[in-house]
């Protein structure tokens, strides 16, 4: 294993970086030219998986055609805005600043009398206030909109479904978060948003790890065994984990994997969207 400033990154989730950015710049390519939009369109926190993800999708189609929104609200961090304005300057894309804040704060004004609304639950309201401004934005740009999750947030439901949770299509979603950190300093991602603490930007402060209590190397490593070795949670533990933290990161797969499908439909006709009325996106055009 080695470690990449002060983070270890474990053999078993060490990756080809060249390898990986080729097949996730030919994926954006690919699903860009199947929907037949003129430009991406991607919603720039000044985090490190937005980062990574127009720094990707610039090296696929051009930054000529990449447009980024910068949604921030009066808890933003500024430094969150700065960083995401060096990935600006530095892809030299085009930039879009729309505040949210009016919108977000008119949805608490009216709000019921008395009712009283916790940070987690104002952020998950910002998360689709955002959305709803990128599939705006892509309207008006002849656009699509990108996705920004990786694997371990996908897998353990820290997401907002309808929010962050949505988009067209996704280049990172199959990469863990240690391997998120790989992937962007092999491409050059600005090294002070490689190493900021990850944040959902919810309130002064707040970070994932200790909002979720866990580091993300230790929960890639977890879940790497969860889920791509396929073992029992027992050989988990019994490969030097906690127990307690085994069971708990098993039981936040099963419970956000709502947020990983399309929403079930109750069975009543012949053959039902979804379930015996399936094609793959790429369909082919009939006659």
């Amino acid at each position: 294993m080695s470690g990449v400033s002060g983070r270890v990154i474990h053999d078993e989730l060490a990756i080809d970086p060249e390898m990986v950015a080729a097949m996730c710049r030919a994926f954006i390519t690919s699903h860009v030219a199947s929907t037949g939009a003129e430009r991406v369109v991607l919603g720039l926190s000044g985090g490190i998986d937005s980062a990574l993800v127009a720094y990707l999708t610039a090296g696929a189609i051009g930054a000529d055609r990449l447009v980024v929104v910068l949604m921030p609200t009066g808890s933003s961090s500024p430094s969150s805005q700065a960083d995401a304005e060096t990935i600006v300057n530095d892809l030299g894309c085009r930039s879009e600043l729309v505040s949210i804040e009016a919108p977000l704060a008119a949805l608490l004004a009216n709000l019921p009398a008395g009712e009283s609304v916790t940070p987690v639950r104002r952020g998950n309201m910002a998360a689709r206030l955002r959305m709803t401004t990128l599939y705006d934005r892509s309207a008006l740009h002849r656009g699509v909109v990108i996705g920004t999750g990786n694997k371990s947030e996908i897998l353990i439901g820290y997401s907002t479904i309808f929010g962050d949770a949505a988009s067209a299509f996704n280049p990172i979603g199959d990469l863990y978060k240690t391997q998120v950190r790989e992937l962007s300093r092999h491409l050059g991602v600005p090294t002070q948003i490689i190493e900021k603490a990850p944040s959902a930007d919810l309130w002064p402060g707040q970070t994932d790890e200790s909002e979720g209590g866990f580091d993300y190397p230790t929960l890639d490593r977890v879940l790497y065994r969860i889920v791509d070795r396929r073992l029992p949670l027992e050989d988990v533990i019994a490969e030097g984990f906690d127990r307690d933290f085994v069971a708990r990161v098993s039981e936040m797969i099963r419970r956000s994997e709502f947020k990983r499908q399309m929403p079930p439909i109750a069975k009543v006709g012949g053959r039902s969207s979804g379930s015996d009325y399936l094609y793959p996106r790429r369909r082919p055009k009939l006659g």
